[in-house]
Order: structure tokens, then sequence, then C-alpha cells
């Protein structure tokens, strides 16, 4: 089952150290503006054959730039037996909003 979660959520969570694994599914130019440090990258048209790089033993939080990607990414993950999956709603574009507003943003 994929959940949503806020961006001030996970933000608390790497405040506190609580375990879990950011995933980006960002093409490699998107991260070259911008990203989150920590973040695994994954482009969303490669997590089929790389999905299995991903630790399913702890919570993982899958992050686009606005939400979309990232939640097909998560129903894919979910679909292949990931249980503990989370999509970041507004993505990276409302990260830069709420969490780090000297974040570049783009279009």
């Amino acid at each position: 089952m994929v959940r949503d979660i806020s961006c001030q959520e996970v933000a608390s969570m790497m405040e506190t150290s609580i375990p879990f694994t950011l995933v980006d599914v960002r093409e490699s130019w998107e991260l070259d503006i911008c990203s989150i440090d920590g973040a695994l990258h994954i482009p969303l048209g490669d997590i089929a054959r790389r999905f299995q790089e991903i630790d399913a033993d702890k919570p993982v939080m899958l992050l686009c730039h606005h939400g979309v990607r990232s939640r097909h990414a998560a129903m894919f993950l979910a679909a292949h037996g990931l249980t503990d999956i989370f999509n970041i709603s507004g993505g990276i574009e409302k990260w830069a909003l709420e969490i780090a507003p000297e974040m570049p943003r783009y279009d």
C-alpha cells in the first residue's frame, strides 16, 4: 500500500534520525539543479531494473518534482512486494517552498 507523506513529516524524520530510504526518481539533469543530500537516485525509467538496490527493511520515501512520477514508482514497488512505501506529496517543488527556500526551483 502506498501512503502519502508531507515534506514537513520527512524533514522531521531527518532531524530525529528515524531510519528510512529516500529515493529520488527524477532525471539526472533535475538533480543538477537541486537535490536532497543522502537520496538514492534511481530515475523512474530505471526503477524496474534497479529497485533491488532499495533497502526494503526501512520505510521508503519517494520523491520527484511534483509527486506524480514518485507515485508511479511507489505503486511499482508496492506491486513488487515492498510494504512500507510513501510518496512525498508535492515533491521537491514543495520541499523548496516549505523546507528549503534557498533551494533552486525549476519548471
